[in-house]
């Protein structure tokens, strides 16, 4: 097998030579692909796991300050703390999940909706992406929907304390990062001069 010139031509990508079904694991299904990597010939088995799509939402109060929520996460044994977000349901887009979402978390609707784009949310062994959205006026006008798995308290603090918690590494979930920094240069981009 010839060798491309990665400097010049990256990698290339993997033929798949075949699928098979994995279990059904609640928020996602496993799939087993068979993939024949390109530089060595070699077939490999590789686990996705299917979902869809993710929202997140930086939600701030009329006072800017930042609607966080604090939740244990089994993947990592510990309580983190991150924006609401969560699972687009159905035939839902993410606006309309966002919204749910903000609502259901923290109790919490918003005035005004800005859309920040998306990322992949792992593209290692994840097939989705998430959705990060902006909520301006945040106000509490509801009480929170937990769902059975949730044990959520929600904390509001001034953004600047929230970009110092993600300094000082205590906020560490990649995605809100992702997204807290969106809006940070967004509202870099908004100042004078």
């Amino acid at each position: 097998m010839q060798e491309h010139s990665r400097a010049q031509d990256g990698p290339l990508p993997w033929p798949k030579l075949g699928s098979e079904r994995g279990p059904d694991l609640l928020v996602c299904r496993a799939r087993f692909d068979r993939l024949r990597n390109p530089r060595t010939g070699e077939e490999m088995k590789r686990v996705v796991l299917e979902t869809r799509d993710w929202v997140n939402v930086v939600a701030l109060t009329p006072r800017e300050e930042l609607v966080l929520v604090r939740q244990f996460r089994f993947g990592v044994g510990k309580v983190t703390t991150e924006i609401p977000g969560g699972v687009i349901d159905g035939d839902e887009d993410s606006l309309a999940a966002a919204q749910r979402e903000l609502r259901e978390e923290t109790g919490h609707t918003a005035s005004e909706w800005i859309y920040l784009g998306s990322v992949e949310a792992n593209p290692a062994f994840h097939d989705n992406r998430c959705h990060h959205w902006l909520a301006r006026g945040a106000v509490r006008t509801h009480e929170l929907e937990q769902d059975p798995g949730e044990d959520l308290c929600v904390e509001v603090v001034p953004f600047a304390d929230a970009l110092a918690r993600v300094a000082s590494g205590e906020i560490a979930h990649s995605l809100v990062v992702c997204a807290l920094a969106r809006v940070a240069d967004l509202r870099r981009a908004d100042l004078p001069g």
